[in-house]
């Protein structure tokens, strides 16, 4: 973990490139107690740590099933496929998916311990929080330390997407949902510590894996939360998640800026949705 020192920076963006729904403004000062957070995302290795010590049970473990990308489903390899949500066609529920099976039950991670836990509810990386000794960082301790340092960029390191040629996170490249030409060099996750770290040194907080965070999600947060440690905590039914995914593309989901915003509910999984830990400095 890194210690973030009395956290002040411009939280946000005014600017047309996101969703209105969203709610990515309108951008104001932010401060923030001085806390830890982890310089990664919490990896298979980790988390199986704590399956190991607890026997925990996975949400996706208790429903039987989780939601994987299309591209990764194949029937002939024992994947069972069960109702495919009309509006988003490229999430399949598959039965018998979940974090250490992340496509079924032929599936494994054998290969991808250092890669991010995935399929894991908010409820379970709470479950992980409460194990370890951390907790959830909210939206601003995650915005704060996703810009490193950077006062109103658009990314972790600068406007560009690309610098010099150079892929800098793990996003979908081709033509989503289709083809994905894998140019960053990854078809799905990549590793924890993959491509260079933001100024505070925190790994991947753009694109391989949505992270979970505390708040209760609203599209009028910037509006209503107070500037100083500002936290939604009225339920609304969906958890706030930061950072995108190797998933995201341009054309449909930019939400890979740090200023990015979705959600989903608390108890779903997904194969790419992760989290990483904060604490205290009292805490650790």
């Amino acid at each position: 973990m890194v210690v973030l020192e009395d956290p002040d920076f411009l939280m946000g963006t005014d600017s047309g490139e996101g969703f209105p729904s969203d709610g990515e403004g309108p951008q104001r000062r932010v401060t923030c107690s001085a806390f830890h957070m982890s310089l990664y995302t919490v990896s298979n290795v980790e988390f199986r740590r704590f399956v190991d010590a607890t026997d925990y049970k996975t949400d996706a473990q208790r429903y039987g099933w989780s939601f994987v990308f299309r591209l990764f489903v194949a029937e002939e390899n024992g994947i069972e496929p069960i109702d495919v949500p009309p509006d988003v066609p490229w999430w399949v529920p598959v039965n018998g998916a979940y974090w250490a099976q992340p496509e079924g039950p032929a599936s494994n991670i054998r290969d991808r311990m250092d890669h991010p836990v995935t399929h894991v509810s908010w409820f379970d990386a709470k479950a992980y929080c409460h194990w370890s000794g951390t907790r959830l960082p909210t939206e601003a301790e995650w915005e704060y330390a996703a810009r490193g340092g950077l006062e109103g960029k658009r990314y972790a390191w600068g406007d560009t997407l690309e610098v010099n040629g150079h892929h800098k996170c793990n996003l979908w490249q081709g033509q989503f949902p289709d083809i994905n030409t894998a140019e960053d060099g990854y078809i799905g996750t990549a590793p924890v510590d993959a491509f260079e770290p933001n100024g505070f040194g925190l790994y991947n907080v753009c694109g391989n894996v949505w992270e979970w965070c505390e708040d209760w999600f609203s599209p009028n947060y910037h509006r209503v939360t107070k500037p100083r440690n500002p936290i939604y905590m009225i339920p609304t039914g969906n958890r706030s998640m930061r950072g995108g995914s190797f998933l995201c593309h341009d054309s449909y989901c930019n939400r890979y800026r740090v200023a990015a915003r979705s959600s989903n509910t608390p108890d779903s999984s997904t194969s790419h949705c992760s989290f990483r830990v904060a604490a205290n400095l009292t805490a650790r």
